[in-house]
């Protein structure tokens, strides 16, 4: 979680906590927190165990006839009619009405003016790739909507987006909750873009080829879904940062994850290849052993080769 800009930065509320230091809490956030719950969001980080379950990717339509989504469509027009610069659908769709949009319209492109789009606490299951057209956007807010796990690649398009704050546990290829990537195979018609996410070219004729890439976005490092047309873009795909897998992939089994040894080796040891284990052995005594730690590149499989003892 990164910080999140308001309307005015110089008012905040101040929460009393037990034994802790003052929590500030801008008033924005304060009044979307007081507007929603917890409830209903999806069993992804639920179903945890030692070792996760791979999910499937939320391919849920969205029902265009509830009540939500119509007056979400009927909000981006009016946002749009009088250029306002803050997407907040909870602050004019009634809990149990917004709670039930799982998507959000196309439209959200056509919103040239807004520079925050605030979605603290949303059911939503992805963003549109339309997001990308929002050329004014600096602020995305999706804190605690735990059924999102990714972004579409086209928010890279978005400049002028500086800051963001979200769950980044709910996201896949999280170093801590360990949350695996989702098999990707053939496009999925609830998320398809009509142009690359690369070149923004139509695809035409092309089956748009899918894979997942991690990269910055804003404040936060996120995994993002590409629909690229061709292998020149996707050999484009900049390199995602240090300790995170370093090229587009499919995801399912484990592909993708970053590399758990890495922050292991730099807090406990600080050497990237030795480290100094204690044995059990059959006698009951004890030895201690060095083991050569190799981290395969490509997936992440640690593998320990005895070095000799002490």
């Amino acid at each position: 979680m990164t910080g999140h800009n308001t309307d005015n930065p110089n008012s905040r509320l101040e929460l009393p906590t037990s034994g802790l230091p003052p929590l500030s809490i801008d008033p924005s956030t304060r009044a979307a927190a007081e507007r929603i719950t917890r409830r209903d969001h999806c069993a992804c980080l639920m179903k945890r165990k030692r070792k996760p379950i791979v999910p499937k990717l939320h391919t849920e339509p969205q029902d265009q006839d509830a009540p939500g989504w119509k007056q979400l469509v009927d909000l981006a027009r009016v946002l749009e009619e009088k250029q306002f610069s803050v997407f907040e659908p909870s602050a004019h769709i009634p809990w149990e009405d917004w709670m039930r949009v799982i998507a959000l319209p196309a439209a959200l492109g056509s919103l040239s003016f807004v520079k925050q789009v605030r979605l603290y606490g949303s059911h939503l299951r992805r963003l549109p790739p339309e997001i990308g057209r929002m050329a004014n956007l600096q602020d995305l807010d999706i804190y605690t909507s735990y059924s999102l796990h990714w972004l579409p690649y086209e928010i890279t398009r978005c400049r002028q987006l500086t800051q963001s704050r979200m769950s980044t546990r709910a996201l896949y290829g999280n170093r801590k909750t360990r949350l695996p990537f989702p098999p990707l195979n053939r496009p999925v018609e609830a998320f398809l873009p009509s142009t690359c996410s690369i070149c923004d070219r139509p695809f035409g004729e092309v089956t748009p080829q899918l894979y997942w890439i991690t990269l910055p976005v804003a404040t936060d490092v996120v995994p993002l879904l590409v629909h690229s047309c061709s292998n020149d873009c996707t050999l484009s795909i900049p390199q995602p940062p240090k300790g995170h897998f370093q090229r587009p992939h499919k995801g399912g089994g484990g592909v993708g994850m970053p590399n758990p040894w890495d922050p292991f080796k730099r807090v406990f040891w600080g050497d990237e290849r030795i480290i100094k284990l204690v044995k059990d052995l059959d006698t009951g005594e004890n030895r201690t052993v060095w083991y050569t730690v190799n981290v395969d590149p490509e997936t992440g499989a640690i593998t320990f080769v005895p070095d000799g003892e002490d």
